[in-house]
């Protein structure tokens, strides 16, 4: 989760949180260089004495100065096209979890071949325990296989709100009546938080998504300890 003064994203945990800092730190280089190389042209031609007033055009110079743009704004759209397409792609999932947002709080549904449902609530504050994060702690997390392929479907049972995970790159929108899908496999243990990320009311900010991430030995255990 996020530390205190930090600046970048979030650690990753999945594959898709991977590529999303690669793209972002791609295109922040690129922004880097686009700003020196303008900046310098801009201060050098201010120190520079000597100006030209008889150039009434210049094809090659407006030739190169149109071509150079559009080929850097190619070479960031390929990657993003790309990227949009990979978050979109499921390949044979192994679980498949629903998450239904209500006002205000999550249930969540093994419902491909468990029959597992459970609700999720924002753990109260006299309920916590030392080392746990005040408005991100809930009382039933969702848990996930590590390294398995996890398919999400999302949908809501009265207003709009969103089911969202920095560290694993997600967020997707809950819309009452329909079934919006996506997919996950984290490649490291652990507990991740998130939030609802659509203003849903007047308890939107208590609305938070809890995740943890256990071996797949683990993980039907726990199903088997709490639901079977």
């Amino acid at each position: 989760m996020a530390a205190w003064t930090q600046m970048k994203f979030q650690d990753p945990a999945s594959y898709i949180m991977m590529k999303l800092i690669g793209l972002s730190d791609y295109a922040l280089a690129i922004v880097v260089v686009v700003v020196l190389f303008c900046g310098g042209s801009i201060l050098s031609l201010y120190r520079n004495g000597f100006l030209f007033t008889y150039l009434y055009e210049a094809q090659l110079i407006e030739t190169i100065w149109t071509i150079v743009p559009g080929l850097i704004l190619a070479s960031l759209a390929v990657p993003s096209v790309n990227l949009l397409y990979y978050m979109d792609e499921l390949m044979s999932p192994s679980v498949t979890i629903k998450a239904i947002a209500h006002q205000w709080y999550w249930s969540y549904e093994y419902s491909d071949k468990f029959k597992v449902g459970f609700d999720s609530y924002l753990k109260p504050l006299m309920g916590m325990k030392t080392g746990e994060f005040r408005l991100l702690e809930v009382d039933n997390r969702i848990v996930v296989p590590l390294k398995v392929s996890t398919r999400f479907l999302v949908t809501s049972t009265d207003v709009i709100h969103a089911w969202a995970m920095p560290s694993l790159g997600l967020k997707v929108d809950a819309v009452p009546g329909r079934l919006n899908q996506l997919g996950l496999e984290v490649f490291r243990t652990g507990v991740y938080y998130g939030q609802c990320s659509e203003i849903c009311g007047a308890n939107h900010s208590f609305m938070p998504v809890g995740l943890e991430c256990i071996p797949f030995k683990m993980w039907t255990k726990w199903l088997w300890l709490n639901f079977l």
